[in-house]
């Protein structure tokens, strides 16, 4: 969700990417629900694995609780955002989740633009 609501606010300002420690083998469909209703297709978008080379090209980390497992490198802003887990929630739990995330999506943007400007 993180990912579809950076493509949607930043367009091509930001390059994106986005993966897990321990990722599942196809997107929620309750998020591919949930973001569908902020006009927002994540539904071709597949899981992959975080590997250090993805870390190491990227300026900010963005982290949702998986604690030791993340790759860690200095030199790179970490923000660690805590949300509950989608997984196995219907809508009505994870549309709180969504706004949080775009919440902390567009204070994402704002820093990243202050930096750059």
């Amino acid at each position: 969700m993180a990912a579809g609501y950076l493509r949607h606010l930043a367009g091509d300002r930001i390059e994106i990417r986005s993966a897990g420690t321990q990722p599942k083998s196809e997107i929620n469909a309750i998020a591919i629900e949930a973001m569908s209703e902020e006009g927002i297709d994540i539904s071709n978008q597949e899981p992959k694995i975080l590997d250090d080379e993805a870390v190491i090209a990227s300026d900010y980390v963005i982290t949702m609780g998986c604690g030791d497992s993340c790759p860690y490198f200095p030199g790179k802003t970490y923000l660690d955002w805590v949300l509950d887990d989608p997984a196995g929630q219907g809508i009505v739990a994870v549309r709180p989740i969504r706004d949080k995330i775009r919440q902390h999506v567009e204070e994402l943007i704002a820093k990243i633009d202050a930096k750059t400007s």
